[in-house]
């Protein structure tokens, strides 16, 4: 196994918001600016703490007074102070690389892209400072970027492209779910569909689900969630089409659990976790997602309106979307490469949780 990662230092760099303001904010206060454009990141206290403690400039300068107005073209510039990230694992398994991508195992428990409460602590951390390690990577570009996400309890294949060319290619096969992947196999599911790229995920469900196969259509559209900014994914019929195939593996009356093959042929957030509970077969651990596609809270009176060291808001007791507990796992991939136009298929090693009684006593003869 080819692996890398670098141990977090106990607290990150913080980080710097700039702003060029508009015409339309000239003669606002600076309390006003930040207050209502940026209310999510803190209550209105929240931002005066911040003011107070010189964590804003405007031009370069440090400015304390919340009364200051601003006028049109000022540069301000909102320092978050270092703050000591959650817990997340660091070590990247390499399953695939050449000049162009290159494939990680995703541990379970580490977020893909900065958000939140993890700025440093992401995929996109360690990958970019491997490169920069290496720096024989013999590629175009020394910073390779993840052309998808997945959640950050979802363990299991993400792509990365290493040059801007793939990094479009790949992005562009993610984005159509119709292309022709170009090499169909006599019965191999991974490649039956005329696809660019597909994906098959291995999952626990809750209950036992009866049919073999269940062919899964809910749109999956976005509400108004306590804690979480830009609203969160659930079924919804006004939302954008999504498309799951499921299969059946094995059931366990002893567990009341079912595990499953997702294939998906849209890649919505959250599209699996949301799907299988909305057939009324949540992910077992699943600390967010009940039935029918909706969260298991709703309601501002589940969120903690205090603010912390920093002025923002503190954690939401309720549950958010990166909360783990979930086994999802993104089991096989395959596409056409962005360079070569040859099919790529690759397969990442199965949590013991998700394996079938027979692989699971395969894997014991090893």
């Amino acid at each position: 196994m080819v692996a890398f990662g670098e141990p977090w230092p106990e607290f990150n760099d913080g980080i710097y918001y700039c702003d060029r303001l508009r015409a339309s904010d000239a003669g606002k206060t600076l309390i006003e600016f930040y207050s209502r454009k940026y209310e999510n990141s803190a209550p209105l206290h929240g931002w005066l703490q911040r003011i107070h403690n010189k964590q804003i400039t405007i031009d370069g300068c440090v400015v304390t007074d919340s009364d200051t107005i601003l006028r049109e073209s000022a540069e301000l510039v909102y320092h978050r102070l270092p703050w000591k990230e959650p817990d997340a694992p660091y070590v990247l398994e390499i399953l695939y690389e050449d000049n162009d991508v290159i494939a990680l195992n995703k541990p379970s428990g580490l977020q893909v892209l900065p958000g939140g409460l993890f700025q440093q602590r992401t995929v996109l951390t360690q990958l970019q400072r491997h490169a920069c390690n290496l720096n024989t990577l013999g590629c175009q570009e020394p910073h390779p970027v993840p052309v998808h996400r997945l959640g950050r309890g979802t363990s299991g294949i993400l792509l990365c492209a290493k040059t801007k060319f793939a990094k479009s290619r790949l992005a562009a096969y993610f984005a159509d779910g119709t292309s022709i992947v170009g090499v169909c196999r006599k019965n191999d599911p991974l490649l039956k569909a005329t696809r660019n790229i597909k994906k098959l995920y291995r999952a626990l469900a809750s209950g036992i689900i009866t049919e073999d196969e269940v062919v899964i259509d809910q749109p999956i559209g976005l509400v108004k969630y306590p804690g979480v900014a830009n609203g969160l994914y659930v079924a919804s019929p006004s939302g954008k089409p999504a498309l799951s195939k499921l299969v059946v593996l094995e059931r366990n009356m002893l567990s009341n659990s079912t595990l499953v093959q997702v294939e998906i042929h849209s890649g919505r957030p959250h599209q699996i976790r949301i799907h299988l509970s909305f057939i009324g077969h949540p992910l077992i651990g699943d600390p967010l997602y009940s039935f029918n596609g909706q969260p298991k809270c709703s309601g501002h009176e589940f969120v903690d309106q205090s603010y912390a060291q920093d002025g923002g808001y503190k954690r939401p007791e309720n549950p958010v979307p990166g909360d783990c507990g979930y086994h999802l796992h993104a089991h096989r991939v395959a596409f056409t490469h962005p360079v070569t136009n040859e099919v790529v298929e690759i397969t990442a090693p199965l949590p013991s949780i998700l394996q079938t009684l027979e692989e699971s006593k395969g894997n014991e003869g090893l």
